[in-house]
């Protein structure tokens, strides 16, 4: 296992995605796509669980959400169980931005691939799949243990 030469591999595909988040949400932070992220995969999701699933404050995420709100990204909608909570949504814009960003990253990632071989697009695709896959059991049992 060589984690410094996946680390060094692993810039390529992170500063792809970065130039096409800069193409497409200039004026949007890397916490504030996260945020958009998050409600996109939680839609209804309240500002507790933002904050717990970004890692950051109660006060910090409520911040972060003002911003998203202001900027027509979020909108806010009081619970269905309880009116006092407030549930979080993705507005239009936010999901054709999220759209745009998706479109603009697969073709980057689609002309680095048309340059590699057959057998190593295919090797690239079951490794990345099994560590989404581990990662993803990591990140069960870590909040399996903090319950």
């Amino acid at each position: 296992m060589n984690a410094a030469a996946i680390d060094d591999a692993a810039h390529a595909l992170l500063l792809s995605f970065d130039i096409a988040r800069e193409q497409v949400t200039p004026r949007l932070s890397g916490p504030q796509l996260n945020a958009l992220l998050v409600v996109e995969r939680s839609e209804g999701i309240n500002l507790g669980g933002l904050a717990a699933e970004m890692s950051m404050l109660l006060s910090s995420a409520s911040r972060l959400c003002d911003r998203l709100v202001a900027s027509g990204m979020v909108e806010r909608v009081p619970g269905r169980a309880d009116r006092r909570e407030i549930a979080l949504y993705l507005t239009p814009a936010s999901r054709g931005l999220l759209g745009e960003l998706r479109l603009i990253r697969r073709r980057a990632l689609a002309g680095v691939l048309e340059k590699m071989s057959p057998a190593g697009r295919a090797a690239l695709l079951r490794g990345l799949t099994e560590f989404a896959a581990a990662a993803d059991d990591s990140a069960g049992s870590a909040s399996a243990q903090s319950a």
